[in-house]
């Protein structure tokens, strides 16, 4: 079932919101580019993805993009696929129930070019980061980068 319109403000542009079509059980993909990999020669690989992969954008409406699971099924398509382009090769999950018990909220962004995608708003300090980063799940894996919760 397609997601119901996000509120928008006076503007016309998505206000930060707990979307109720979003369940606590829906994954929420975040894409990762080659820019958030830094180089630790004391992990496995030798590169690791650094904490800046779970900020919040500096421009808009502040909110950490990312790509709705369950909206891009609903279209039929295949998620691994349309998460991952030439400039994201790799990509990782959270549970929408997982960030907002964190206090963040999961909320519908649709763009023009992805119907799909949505953001996550809170407050993005380092330790809130850092958690983000050792509680996200390959979604598609990139080979030779370590991902904490993934280490064995």
């Amino acid at each position: 079932m397609p997601l119901s319109k996000p509120p928008l403000d006076d503007t016309g542009e998505v206000t930060p919101h707990d979307h109720h079509d979003i369940s606590n059980e829906d994954r929420v993909i975040r894409r990762i580019s080659e820019e958030h990999f830094v180089l630790d020669t004391k992990v496995s690989g030798g590169k690791r993805i650094s904490t800046m992969a779970f900020q919040a954008s500096s421009d808009g409406n502040r909110g950490m993009s990312v790509d709705l699971e369950a909206s891009i099924i609903d279209a039929g398509l295949d998620a691994k696929i349309f998460v991952t382009t030439p400039k994201f090769f790799g990509s990782v999950w959270f549970l929408a129930g997982f960030l907002r018990a964190e206090t963040f909220m999961v909320g519908y962004d649709p763009l023009p070019d992805n119907a799909h995608h949505g953001e996550v708003w809170g407050i993005f300090s380092k330790g809130r980061q850092k958690k983000l980063l050792n509680s996200a799940q390959w979604f598609v894996e990139v080979d030779g980068v370590f991902l904490p919760s993934a280490a064995a």
